[in-house]
């Protein structure tokens, strides 16, 4: 069974509230999930509580998931992102959490429940090799915008560039980025 099937199989089991489809979709994607959270928190504690609180959010609105619009795992990292963006903007979290640079982000903790380790594995080299394809402007945008949750308008500020730059160097990076993943994975 493919993954997007397995996915679509998965979907349609959440949405006749089978227990064992929340269980399945924690299974496969808490350890990514958690990976983000921690990434970007920088709190084991606060990244533990948010996987708990995403995959509530799954439980409760997965009637809002549409599969034209993307896969299963990209709604989940993007319901993520957004959760942990908004922990990162909260007054607690600006006072509490010190951001590190990127290269000292701590890497995906094991789950032998989760994910076939080949397949996460893959598909971090797929990134990574993505990544390293970008010039520096599309990389610096991008990390300010993903993992430490800036807006356009505050990387240009940050930056000293033209709004119109940045966004056109965030346009080309997830142009690049995508073109990349999709070539990879062929």
């Amino acid at each position: 069974m493919s993954e997007s099937s397995g996915d679509a199989a998965l979907v349609e089991r959440l949405r006749t509230r089978d227990p064992e489809a929340l269980e399945a979709a924690y299974d496969r994607y808490a350890p990514i999930v958690y990976s983000l959270f921690l990434r970007i928190t920088r709190d084991q504690s606060v990244a533990e509580d948010l996987v708990q609180e995403l995959f509530i959010r799954v439980w409760s609105h997965v009637e809002s998931f549409d599969s034209r619009k993307g896969a299963l795992g990209v709604w989940i990292l993007s319901i993520a992102r957004n959760m942990a963006i908004d922990y990162i903007r909260s007054a607690h979290a600006r006072f509490a959490t010190k951001l590190r640079p990127i290269e000292h982000a701590e890497r995906t903790r094991n789950n032998p429940s989760g994910p076939d380790p080949e397949s996460i594995i893959d598909q971090s080299r797929a990134v990574s090799a993505a990544f390293a394809t970008l010039n520096l402007n599309q990389k610096r945008v991008l990390e300010l915008a993903y993992f430490q949750g800036f807006s356009q308008t505050e990387i240009a500020n940050q930056l000293q560039e033209p709004l119109g730059t940045v966004k056109s160097w965030m346009r080309s990076a997830l142009i690049s980025l995508r073109s990349a993943i999709r070539g990879g994975a062929r």
